[in-house]
């Protein structure tokens, strides 16, 4: 019953999204996608041009513009960034780059992208989806993107998201034959068998209403006319609903905060400690009662205390040294395993939690516990009647994996085509054009009036416009005279012109973008000035509605790829030019201890967290001319090297350039090691030389100097001796000059002393 009753579910799901505002926006796309694929005329209007003999084709002025739309936003492959939450992270995310490019590469990424915008521009939106192959790499799964159809996509109308994020389902409908569905879900073989549908009446949901009489020729009806496939065996087998339902669900969960208690190796340890502080603390309080009991012995003695209180006394603080070390030793014990313990921090469920209360260790040792409700994406897929699976995506999964690209986002989920404005001026045109066509076609062949039975009519009719006919005439009858076609008002040259100017003027799309030489410059620049000007709408288009939904992919990727990539992988990256190198990268590298055990993970990319940004403008083409100009200024610069220049040429075989210009810029480089070498052993040659010839002077200095050193202390040697001598000599004179003064002296005594004697004789004789 409950199968029954998600079937039932989901099928007024289905009506409501499918309502009347829901089928005037699927005719008017279709109608841009008709006429964008020239299918512009219907088959009512298509049998009354016919019975007036006007022309029914048609000039397709829509098709150039969507081809240049979709060209301007298909021009290059997005490219994703990632930046790192945490500064562990950091590596990680710069592997995402790579994993992005991996996923667009082998999931053919730019044609898919490519019919997604081309659907965004005729039938105002476009999608691509990001799933989940489970059977590819031999089981270990693969990431994969893929376009479903537009019209079978219903989203929640309440939806006033651009990417839909608040709606609350997002569905796709399709109508397959049981077979095909089988193939799909093989393990769901039975229950497909038992599907019924219950839809009695067949409504088409991808072409319009019947009996408006329009012609559908490019369309896939998912419905047929009495609801009959054909199997490969060609027989006949009914046609069935299959649904595929996402819907957003908030599921309950707890931020636990628990204590992990420290390990029996870890206990031992802190009651070894324990036991340590203890003895300390027992030895000081022994001491102190040892000092209480001599000062209350000495109290006794002194008869201050009688010897009662004494015992009564000790036996208090014996038992309260007990009780001390006991309560000790229980709050140095809680105090160690408290700082052996851990909090960690761990998100479950809230089952998960309530399971877990029940182990009494885990109940205990919980801290706190914060309740909150955390977005979850539930997939559920029904064939008919039954409920194939209901699973609930993995929990890193927040995102709808459907992203939708809009051309003209209206604030619901039913946008405006790029085509939609254009139809009422192509009609005009296609107007114009017969009208043009038809007048000319009748003044090339004029019509005839003539009174019956005066002509033969077939032969007129069949050599009226022969060059040099002879028509005959019967005789006595009035001649024929011509019908000419009233002539055209200029207006409607007018309006043809008009009209172009007008359809280019609201797609944004004009003549010179699509290599018209009459309406562009003539200058270089002025080209490069008219191409950034023109391209600003197209550039507002890509940065409000296509680069959103890319930036929006990059996320959904990023939540499936971690989500799927948690065992150890290496991928191969194949660069697109072929001057680089194929690239590989691993994540999840197991790390290994000692004994060979998994103990971590390195390159752990399902644990990173980082956010996604698109490059801007990625996509958009670049002006080549424009861009090796500019990369030679650069290069004249020194900014970048020839290499860069070389890679965004046209040259033939430009990797074989590549590789000997590495060869020659490693001989260059050889070369100029060689140089700097030969300059260097130069040099030192030349110091030498310098030092030398400098050494040779300084030494012939020297010896110029220690020959006139050795001259003039020789000359003040010779001084020296002839000053000793000339001392010497005059010492010696003064001491005989004396010696002859000093004999002087003792003559002249005599003398005087003989003359006293002989006057005193004399005297003596007188």
């Amino acid at each position: 019953m409950a199968k029954k009753k998600k079937a039932d579910i989901v099928r007024q799901l289905f009506h409501y999204s499918n309502n009347f505002i829901r089928e005037q926006w699927q005719n008017v796309n279709q109608e841009g996608y008709d006429f964008a694929h020239d299918d512009q005329l219907k088959e009512t209007e298509v049998a009354s041009l016919r019975e007036q003999g006007m022309p029914t084709f048609t000039i397709n002025r829509i098709l150039p513009v969507v081809e240049m739309l979709n060209f301007y936003a298909t021009a290059n492959n997005p490219r994703w960034q990632a930046i790192g939450v945490e500064g562990s992270d950091t590596d990680v995310a710069a592997v995402f780059s790579d994993i992005a490019d991996y996923i667009w590469g082998h999931s053919d990424g730019d044609t898919l992208y490519s019919n997604a915008i081309n659907d965004a521009i005729t039938k105002s939106i476009g999608y691509l989806m990001v799933e989940i192959d489970k059977d590819a790499d031999n089981g270990m799964g693969e990431v994969k993107i893929s376009q479903p159809e537009p019209f079978d996509i219903f989203v929640d109308q309440k939806s006033r998201d651009i990417m839909f994020r608040d709606a609350s389902y997002i569905m796709i409908r399709k109508v397959l034959p049981k077979s095909h569905l089988v193939k799909l879900f093989p393990d769901h073989k039975r229950k497909i068998d038992n599907a019924n549908s219950d839809e009695s009446t067949n409504f088409s949901y991808t072409r319009r209403p019947l009996g408006t009489g329009d012609q559908r020729t490019f369309l896939y009806d998912d419905d047929s006319m009495d609801d009959i496939g054909i199997t490969a065996q060609g027989e006949q087998e009914p046609l069935i609903e299959f649904f595929e339902v996402y819907e957003k669900i908030k599921i309950a969960y707890m931020n636990v905060f628990y204590r992990i208690p420290p390990s029996p190796e870890e206990l031992e340890a802190i009651q070894q400690q324990v036991q340590v502080r203890m003895k300390e603390m027992a030895a000081e309080m022994e001491v102190q009662l040892m000092e209480q009991q001599q000062q209350m012995e000495q109290a006794v003695a002194e008869g201050k205390m009688i010897p009662e209180r004494y015992e009564l006394e000790m036996q208090k603080a014996q038992d309260m040294m007990q009780q001390q070390l006991q309560v000790a030793e229980q709050e140095y014990m809680s105090e160690l395993q408290a700082a052996q313990s851990r909090i960690e921090n761990k998100v479950i469920s809230e089952k998960e939690y309530k399971v877990l209360l029940t182990d009494e260790t885990f109940a205990v040792n919980i801290v706190d516990a914060v309740k909150f409700y955390g977005t979850r994406v539930k997939q559920c897929c029904l064939a008919g009647d039954q409920l194939l699976y209901e699973y609930i995506l993995p929990e890193n999964i927040t995102e709808y994996p459907i992203v939708p690209f809009h051309y003209k986002w209206t604030g619901t989920p039913y946008p405006i085509s790029a085509v939609s404005p254009l139809i009422g001026k192509q009609k005009e045109i296609n107007k114009s054009h017969q009208i043009m066509v038809h007048n000319a076609s009748l003044g090339s062949s004029l019509r005839w009036m003539f009174e019956e039975g005066s002509i033969d009519a077939e032969m007129w009719e069949k050599y009226s416009s022969a060059p040099g006919a002879l028509l005959p005439v019967r005789p006595g009858t009035e001649r024929p005279t011509p019908v000419m076609p009233a002539p055209l008002s200029n207006a409607f040259f007018t309006i043809v012109q008009e009209g172009k100017g007008d359809m280019e003027y609201l797609a944004g799309i004009y003549s010179s973008m699509q290599g018209d030489t009459q309406q562009q410059h003539e200058t270089f620049r002025g080209m490069l000035a008219l191409d950034e000007y023109g391209t600003r709408r197209v550039k507002q288009w890509m940065k409000n509605s296509i680069e959103p939904g890319l930036k929006q992919l990059g996320t959904v990727v990023m939540q499936f790829s971690q989500a799927i990539y948690t065992a150890n992988k290496r991928f191969r990256i194949v660069q697109p030019s072929a001057i680089l190198e194929d690239r590989e990268l691993e994540i999840n590298i197991p790390i290994f201890n000692d004994m060979g055990e998994a103990i971590g993970k390195s390159m752990d990319f399902s644990a990173a967290r980082f956010d996604v940004k698109v490059v801007a403008g990625s996509t958009l083409p670049i002006n080549r001319w424009a861009y090796l100009a500019e990369l030679k200024e650069l290069l004249q610069l020194g900014v970048v090297d020839d290499l860069a220049v070389l890679a965004e040429t046209d040259i033939k075989k430009k990797d074989l350039i590549a590789k000997r210009k590495s060869l020659y810029s490693q001989l260059q480089g050889q070369l100029g090691q060689l140089q700097e070498a030969i300059k260097d052993k130069d040099g030192t040659i030349e110091t030498l030389e310098r030092q030398l010839v400098q050494a040779g002077i300084k030494g012939k200095v020297m010896q110029a100097e220690m020959e006139i050193t050795k001259q003039k202390e020789q000359v003040k040697g010779d001084t020296q001796d002839a000053y000793r001598q000339t001392e010497a000599e005059q010492k010696l004179l003064q001491n005989v000059m004396g010696n002859e003064v000093e004999m002087k002296k003792k003559e002249m005594a005599m003398e005087i002393q003989k003359a006293r004697n002989q006057l005193q004789g004399n005297k003596n004789n007188s």
